[in-house]
């Protein structure tokens, strides 16, 4: 005989019989069934966001300032990393003290922007709190889910270093991350991700940072790259990065990462990240076909440079569309990408004359507009997504993208704008023209990244 199946069968019988005998007998028997009727966090989905939030902190340190290091001269590398590295970890402190606050709980002003002070400090969370998932009933535990959404806001700012990087001064960069995480993030992430956001009650979708991470940080460097003006020699020396190996390797672990960040971001172990996953690695490799075909069209021969930069496009174009779309929607979003982002970082870049250093607007800003937009075509079910809201059209959907999208671009670059001249004011944001040619590695921290 099954006795655990015997012994849920004969609970309701026990049971009964306290409630003859005594009734106060009943209340205490029943009072252990309520609780354990309550949701209890799932291990499996636990264990999966813990191994999330290492990927996406794998993106920042080593990912990201490694991505960026390779890209720059050697004389700045250290000062990249330096930026990247310093401005992850002081957001990582402002997140406990008042982002995860405002970002992801109920506001009590206007909620539909910002959130309120209930969570300052992280008050009132406990290891035994729980934080919900997309599912009635699955729960993991609210510090898992405080730590992840950490990564999102420690990462996010440092993607906007590679928009000016090579000639601001260390503080500038530091106090404009710090600024623009509270001012433009933080309401951001609120609209789009909290449940009383304005975005999200729209109906807009953006499942792992389209709107929130990538237009908001392109926007926000290509505002800088103008604010600051360009590098010295830019359009009349080489500026070529001085180690794509170190490019290449960063690159490679920013896809990895990014496994977490989409995959991640269903909050669940279950088929919505298997979606998100297999998304992320075909539209990933489509989009890196994609710059390369177009670039061996344009100049004649196809370079790593491309391949790593064109990957970088289909992750971002996904990431709105990560768990929303068909493998199929999703290669041709990454393939779109890199043909499109691969004009923006060339053509369009040399005709207008801006120096956005690492092409942060061209890859980041491009591709997450496209791939924004894109969510609310290839989302439906008749185009192998996982379906609209009931009563949604594709052209509905397509305008309320559109509508995040432009919100986004508004607000983000305006806010980014005033922020750049309120640093400039407090600390100044440009180095001296002796520093940017001697380098910022010996000027700004005293070190080089090579002996000589």
């Amino acid at each position: 005989m099954n006795l655990s199946k015997f012994a849920r069968l004969a609970a309701p019988v026990a049971l009964l019989g306290l409630m003859a005998i005594e009734p106060s007998l009943a209340q205490d028997a029943a009072a252990p069934a309520a609780e354990a009727a309550a949701p209890t966090p799932n291990k499996g989905d636990t264990t999966w966001m813990l191994l999330s939030t290492i990927l996406v902190f794998m993106m920042i340190a080593p990912g990201i300032g490694l991505f960026y290091g390779g890209l720059v001269r050697s004389k700045n590398m250290l000062s990249v990393l330096m930026q990247t590295f310093t401005i992850a970890c002081v957001l990582m402190v402002l997140w406990v003290v008042y982002g995860y606050s405002f970002a992801l709980n109920a506001g009590t002003v206007a909620d539909w922007f910002v959130g309120g002070t209930s969570r300052l400090f992280l008050a009132g969370i406990t290891p035994d709190s729980t934080a919900a998932t997309f599912t009635d009933g699955v729960v993991i535990p609210e510090y898992v889910f405080v730590a992840f959404q950490m990564t999102f806001f420690a990462l996010t700012p440092t993607l906007i270093v590679g928009g000016f990087a090579e000639r601001i001064k260390f503080s500038a960069a530091v106090l404009f991350a710090v600024l623009w995480a509270t001012i433009v993030y933080i309401p951001v992430a609120h609209m789009v991700w909290y449940s009383e956001g304005y975005l999200f009650a729209l109906g807009a979708l953006d499942f792992a940072g389209g709107t929130v991470v990538h237009i908001n940080a392109g926007i926000a460097a290509l505002v800088g790259a103008l604010v600051l003006g360009p590098r010295i020699g830019y359009g009349r020396e080489v500026l070529a990065p001085h180690s794509l190996v170190m490019t290449y390797i960063g690159a490679a672990l920013l896809w990895a990462g990014w496994f977490g960040f989409n995959a991640g971001s269903n909050l669940e172990a279950n088929g919505g990240a298997a979606l998100a996953l297999i998304n992320t690695l075909v539209a990933t490799a489509a989009a890196a076909i994609g710059w390369l075909a177009i670039e061996s069209i344009a100049k004649g021969k196809a370079s790593m440079l491309g391949a790593v930069s064109g990957a970088i496009a289909g992750l971002v174009a996904v990431t709105p569309a990560a768990g929303l779309v068909g493998p199929i929607g999703a290669i041709v979003l990454g393939g779109l990408a890199g043909v499109v982002c691969f004009f923006f970082c060339t053509t369009i870049k040399n005709a207008l004359g801006y120096d956005d250093s690492l092409d942060v607007f061209g890859i980041h800003g491009v591709a997450g507009i496209l791939g924004s937009i894109g969510t609310g075509i290839f989302a439906a079910a008749e185009l192998g997504g996982v379906g609209l809201a009931d009563g949604m059209t594709i052209g509905g959907q397509v305008y309320i993208q559109t509508v995040g999208v432009v919100i986004t671009i508004v607000y983000g670059g305006i806010a980014s704008f005033i922020i750049y001249k309120i640093v400039d004011l407090i600390v100044g944001l440009r180095v001296s023209a002796e520093t940017e040619r001697e380098g910022l590695d010996v000027n700004s921290h005293g070190e080089r990244a090579y002996s000589i």
